[in-house]
């Protein structure tokens, strides 16, 4: 049985819903992430699990309990905001101790507590100092030590490295990863930051006004991609237009080259236009690479990155990107050169809406 379970949440403000029957099975010390653009619902339904969003309907199990009518402070669950959200007036340590104190715990238990927690996030040092004067990573931090301290059963993290510079969100994220796994708690992630969520999850939630578009491993949300908007808002794609020649034999035209997909057509009409998906990473211009697909195309721009070489090329009225490793011994090729990619038919999916 999973230990978050999450069933058949709705939730509408006045005559617009935001979420729409959204269930989750999550396993006891997953680390979940809810993926999404601003307004897809994310951070509703994690308000709802915390308890500051109440739901229209559908349950909230955590440990086989339903939780729905329960307040925040009685639902167990820690909480990391995206703006910290620490007392300016306590230190470090007083901060970390807040959660342990409005829940009666002995001073004893306090002390080792705070002092694990701050070992924990490796900021022993900074016990006796205010939030002013630290860094932003390093009052994240201490939000998460907080959260932590009154060890919940599960962890929300609401957007919590958005206002970090890109250098110390890295190294956070995978601070955060750490810690998670060391303690086995069950945590539940939001953020807009594809890589993000691909960098540390174990399951991901691609949300879409208001609907999980598809929940999978991260390995699953960008090799395979359950709907269009999937393969476009996780990674970089090419979307390629064409039309079915043979469904029985799954061939597809793509401007007048007849190419195999893995995908059965089966259910497509002979003629039929379809959309096609296909990362730059599996693009090539090396035929020693063994793939069984080739096509023609006119190089539109070179762009040399130093270790990446981005080409963007013609095939009819389709556009195609990919990049390749540079390397010293071969030349890319020149704007408006003729040249043949070459790909695995395999990493050629066919979109659904």
């Amino acid at each position: 049985m999973a230990f978050l379970n999450i069933k058949h949440l709705k939730k509408s403000f006045g005559a617009n819903t935001v979420v729409h029957d959204f269930n989750l099975a999550v396993e006891k010390g997953e680390f979940i992430s809810f993926l999404g653009p601003s307004g897809c619902g994310k951070t509703t339904v994690l308000r709802m699990i915390a308890g500051f969003e109440t739901p229209n309907s559908g349950a909230i199990e955590i440990a086989g309990k339903d939780v729905v009518n329960l307040k925040p402070n009685q639902r167990n669950i820690g909480m990391v905001f995206q703006a910290y959200a620490l007392f300016p007036n306590m230190t470090v340590a007083q901060n970390v101790a807040f959660g342990l104190r409005v829940a009666g715990k002995s001073k004893a238990e306090i002390d080792a507590t705070v002092k694990e927690m701050l070992g924990l996030i490796r900021l022993e040092h900074l016990a006796d100092r205010y939030p002013y004067q630290m860094s932003g990573g390093q009052q994240q931090r201490v939000a998460l030590a907080r959260a932590l301290a009154t060890k919940p059963q599960v962890l929300l993290l609401d957007e919590p490295l958005s206002a970090l510079d890109a250098k110390i969100r890295i190294s956070l994220r995978e601070e955060i990863r750490a810690i998670q796994q060391k303690l086995g708690i069950t945590t539940v992630f939001v953020t807009h930051d594809q890589e993000e969520a691909l960098s540390i999850s174990d399951r991901i939630v691609v949300m879409h006004e208001g609907r999980a578009d598809q929940i999978g491993t991260p390995f699953e949300i960008y090799n395979r991609p359950a709907s269009r908007f999937v393969a476009s808002f996780v990674g970089t794609l090419n979307m390629l237009e064409a039309t079915v020649a043979d469904p029985q034999a799954n061939r597809i035209d793509i401007d007048r080259n007849i190419v195999t997909v893995t995908e059965s057509l089966s259910h497509y009409a002979k003629g039929q236009t379809v959309t096609l998906a296909l990362r730059p990473e599996a693009v090539s211009l090396d035929a020693r690479k063994n793939h069984d697909t080739s096509l023609d195309v006119t190089i539109d721009d070179v762009h040399f990155l130093g270790s990446v070489i981005r080409t963007r090329a013609t095939l009819g009225k389709n556009r195609l990107s990919f990049d390749t490793f540079n390397d010293p011994t071969q030349p890319p090729p020149e704007r408006g050169e003729k040249a043949t990619v070459h790909f695995a038919a395999r990493d050629l999916l066919v979109l659904k809406d």
